[in-house]
């Protein structure tokens, strides 16, 4: 899907030489930035569930740990 994007001078220039750094186009730039974000994200989020959960399991260890 094409798309067109439309940045400020300081948002051009991080992604100019974001581009520069890893010897790729603006365009690859752009990908693998929004691909590196949303793995992150996901990321994050498992390991959020995953302390949640380990509250849970040990909520009364944690408790009598905690006295």
């Amino acid at each position: 899907m094409a798309m067109t994007l439309r940045l400020d001078d300081e948002h051009e220039a991080a992604l100019a030489l974001l581009a520069a750094a890893d010897g790729v186009s603006k365009q690859e730039a752009v990908r693998r930035a929004v691909l590196e974000a949303a793995s992150r994200r996901a990321h994050s989020s498992a390991v959020r569930d995953l302390g949640e959960r380990g509250i849970e399991r040990y909520r009364d260890l944690l408790d009598r740990l905690g006295e």
